[in-house]
């Protein structure tokens, strides 16, 4: 088994740097000044040759030999003393460095410690770092902000996931409930079994409509902030003319005007999520619609952004409930189960335009209805001049 190797922390090098820095001062200083003395100590240099002096002991000596003595003995002793007192400052200052590091990196030893205490339950725990307002604090507020943005993420994710698994749920109740209903009637004749049948395959396309919905989610999700895995030039104004033809009949079954202005809208991307992203918005804007109410769907681009506007009349949305409309399973920001509808539309239309570098909003309009407005990367930008 070897030897355990000293860890390079940031303590240690903190205190070597500090005590280098500070040895390295002090043996400059004793340097300059032992140059300072051997140069300073040369009274007899203006002397005439040959002049000798008398020492307090009877001796006589010449004066320059009596000045190296002088000179030599002066050098030694500030050389001991120095080096003495050099090993003195740096032991001092080496130990107060690391004491004085250490306290300063004890935030750091914070974080790390709830870092490792970290798990799903114990996300509610925060540094709450309340010293000096330096860098130390900085870093901490910034490891208690990503804290509270992790702790969001995951009650997001647990209720899409509660919501997801109770939207499942319910189309598999009905059909296993229709299903046990009609075979435990002895009675039951074809009508009643093509009853049935008529139930469970429309449960069943709500639980598929449900599921396709969440891989485009998912798909969705998977491409925000890198390199989409289709790309090819597309138009925004075919889509929603795509998307339109589609809910034709039931816009002509309730009665809506429609106002179109289907102008030319290039954008690159993945084609099957923008026609997702416009097909989306067409439907909500009629599904969410009242009778005899307005439709309006505009398209465009200004060379650098192409963007795609559909607005409707219908059920009054408060202008603070807006934002919770893009979260999965809301609707008018209040968390919804077992309406019509997959109650993802947004959230895809959201995650499609962050897949593609985009944005979407949504304007509540007086009186009821909502105006979405998607804006996406133009695919023919100007050429610079």
């Amino acid at each position: 088994m070897g030897t355990r190797r000293v860890r390079p922390t940031l303590r240690l090098r903190l205190t070597l740097l500090n005590g280098v820095l500070l040895v390295g001062a002090g043996a400059i200083l004793v340097l300059l000044a032992w140059l300072l003395v051997r140069d300073a100590l040369r009274p007899t240099d203006e002397l005439l040759p040959g002049t000798t002096v008398v020492l307090t002991d009877g001796r006589t000596l010449n004066a320059g030999q009596w000045q190296r003595q002088l000179v030599d003995a002066a050098s030694q002793e500030l050389l001991i003393k120095g080096l003495l007192a050099l090993l003195a400052v740096g032991v001092v200052g080496v130990a107060g460095a690391y004491l004085v590091a250490g306290r300063a990196l004890r935030p750091l030893h914070q974080v790390t410690a709830t870092a490792r205490r970290l798990g799903e339950t114990t996300l509610d725990e925060r540094i709450g770092w309340s010293g000096a307002d330096d860098e130390v604090a900085e870093l901490a507020e910034t490891f208690d902000a990503m804290l509270d943005r992790i702790t969001a993420a995951f009650e997001a994710q647990k209720r899409f996931v509660a919501n997801a698994s109770h939207e499942l749920r319910t189309p598999l109740a009905v059909m296993r409930t229709e299903i046990d209903v009609t075979l435990s009637d002895d009675d039951a004749d074809l009508a009643e079994y093509r009853r049935m049948a008529v139930v469970v395959r429309e449960a069943s396309e709500r639980a598929n409509g449900l599921v396709d919905a969440l891989l485009v989610l998912a798909r969705s999700e998977a491409q925000t902030g890198r390199r989409l895995a289709r790309r090819a030039e597309t138009d925004l104004a075919v889509g929603t003319a795509n998307a339109l033809s589609a809910v034709a009949r039931e816009v002509e079954r309730i009665g809506l005007r429609v106002q179109t202005s289907l102008r030319p809208a290039p954008v690159v991307g993945d084609p099957g999520l923008l026609d997702r992203l416009a097909g989306n918005l067409v439907e909500n804007a009629v599904r969410y619609n009242h009778l005899h109410g307005r439709m309006w769907v505009r398209t465009g681009t200004d060379g650098q952004r192409s963007w795609l506007v559909v607005g409707n009349t219908g059920f009054e949305v408060a202008p603070a409930e807006v934002p919770g409309l893009f979260e999965p399973f809301r609707r008018g920001g209040q968390e919804r189960t077992g309406a019509r509808g997959s109650g993802l539309g947004l959230s895809i239309v959201r995650a499609v335009c962050d897949a593609h570098g985009g944005t979407v909003t949504a304007v509540a309009q007086p009186g009821g209805g909502l105006e979405v407005t998607v804006t996406l990367p133009s695919a023919d930008p100007p050429a610079a001049t």
